[in-house]
């Protein structure tokens, strides 16, 4: 018994200084490891704002968050949710746009995240991808074939085109990948709604 309540004593002491110990790591890591992920999300953003001098995360409108948006591009019937928003500011300090992270749900090989930079006009800058995992050959060449496709358009809502984009709202679908094609519009598609309900301001983008 006694040598029981000595282990039990020793055990306990070891929790102890170990919890103590992984306490001190955390506080000694986290603002590292803050700063890096802050860096890789500045990095992203600049991908598609690249005019940009700041990036600062916003709540649209009191008591509005992500999940709001999400919520809202589930109602326009989009498979996608928004992750987050950030408003972009020039070297000037003048609010330009935002950059909006999306996750489209509907991928063939699983979720398909990306941040869109779109200008206070409606302008599209340009999509990048943060995560994919799609057929290799296929819809791993979305960065190749439909990223392109978006930068520099102002548009409302554009729609995937097997034959060919004969318009400046079609995009052209990756041959053999026309899951990951629809997922990937459809995420875009739901982040331009979601500007234009909650963040346009005067001057509306264009409807072709």
């Amino acid at each position: 018994m006694k040598n029981m309540l000595k282990d039990a004593l020793i055990l306990f002491i070891i929790t102890l200084i170990s919890g103590a110990a992984l306490g001190l790591v955390y506080d000694v890591t986290k603002e590292p490891i803050a700063k890096q992920q802050q860096l890789a999300k500045d990095a992203a953003y600049k991908e598609v704002f690249a005019d940009a001098e700041k990036f600062e995360e916003i709540a649209m409108k009191p008591d509005l968050a992500p999940e709001d948006l999400s919520a809202y591009a589930a109602e326009q019937g989009y498979g996608a949710s928004i992750d987050g928003v950030a408003s972009a500011f020039d070297g000037s300090g003048a609010q330009v746009g935002y950059v909006i992270t999306v996750t489209s749900h509907e991928g063939y090989g699983g979720d398909i995240q990306f941040t869109m930079g779109i200008r206070n006009d409606g302008t599209l800058n340009g999509v990048s991808i943060l995560s994919i995992a799609e057929t290799a050959g296929l819809g791993m060449r979305a960065g190749e074939v439909l990223v392109p496709q978006f930068a520099a358009k102002q548009i409302e809502t554009f729609e995937t085109s097997k034959a060919g984009a004969a318009a400046d709202h079609q995009i052209d679908a990756i041959s053999g990948a026309t899951i990951t094609t629809d997922a990937f519009v459809g995420g875009v598609n739901a982040g331009l709604s979601c500007f234009r309900e909650y963040l346009a301001q005067e001057g509306g983008v264009s409807n072709e």
